[in-house]
């Protein structure tokens, strides 16, 4: 009898809900389509996404410790060169989506049909606006504790620094006291978006035991090309990946997006569209 009683109570509630939607939304417009909703939406929103950076943070935590135990170990083969050994320890983060999330400035390009401009971007920076990635901050300041240096190797420009640093030190992100440990892009003239003469710079005195980021670039100069030629790259280093060089999920943007139309942003958007959908692999129904 209860149970009849709860089917009717739910039918009941379900058509006053569906009543009720039309008038809801009769006066708005309709949201305008836009591929990456799903993505802000999971970044934003998510304790999926939380979960995920607090497992990446304290895997860093047993890392850091088997690292500083290791006297041989370095982040950068590439970079790390001679006799570092005994060098002073150091970490590279990435700031953007690996410290700091910048989630309400992807939701504003989808709520008001925008997309990514520098000087909107810019403006979001000098509002200070973003929020910690879980486990950022005290992850951070475990590896402070242990003597070692936290470099921030970020593309946010100089211009940007000074805003960027007053809210990182807000958060409670350790900073280098007399040491430059804000490395952004532009800041010389031979750091580029290529963050690996930022690494060359870190690594000629001190030892570099982890980096940390969201994207292949925070950790490669190799990082671009066809979805094809990145795999390769990563079969290449993969056994870096949860050992000295940790990822950060980020869905909402990043190299990964403009693998499959090569990189040309001059394509318009159904195009780029039309060749990220080519490169899905969808089950064929069978």
């Amino acid at each position: 009898m209860r149970n009849g009683y709860s089917g009717r109570r739910t039918l009941i509630t379900a058509i006053g809900l569906a009543a009720a939607l039309p008038a809801l939304s009769a006066d708005l417009p309709a949201p305008s389509p836009d591929d990456n909703l799903n993505a802000v939406l999971w970044d934003q929103t998510s304790v999926e996404a939380q979960a995920n950076a607090l497992g990446a943070y304290t895997l860093g935590r047993i890392r850091l410790d088997e690292a500083l135990a290791d006297k041989a170990w370095t982040a950068a083969p590439v970079e790390q060169t001679g006799n570092f050994q005994d060098f002073p320890p150091a970490i590279i983060l990435d700031v953007d989506d690996t410290i700091l999330n910048t989630s309400p400035y992807q939701a504003r390009n989808i709520t008001a049909g925008t997309s990514f401009k520098p000087d909107t971007w810019t403006q979001y920076v000098n509002a200070q606006q973003d929020k910690p990635i879980a486990g950022a901050v005290e992850f951070t300041q475990y590896a402070a504790s242990k003597g070692v240096k936290v470099f921030y190797v970020t593309n946010r420009t100089a211009d940007e620094e000074g805003p960027t640093v007053e809210e990182m030190k807000r958060f409670g992100f350790p900073m280098g006291d007399n040491v430059d440990t804000f490395l952004s892009a532009k800041e010389q003239p031979d750091w580029g978006s290529a963050k690996g003469t930022r690494r060359a710079f870190i690594a000629k005195n001190y030892r570099i035991l982890l980096m940390f980021g969201d994207n292949f670039g925070d950790f490669t100069d190799e990082y671009k090309g066809t979805v094809e030629e990145r795999q390769k790259v990563f079969e290449a280093n993969k056994a870096h990946f949860g050992h000295d060089w940790i990822a950060i999920a980020n869905p909402t943007y990043g190299s990964f997006e403009s693998a499959p139309y090569k990189g040309d942003y001059k394509l318009p958007p159904e195009m780029q569209r039309q060749l990220k959908q080519d490169a899905l692999k969808p089950w064929d129904g069978k």
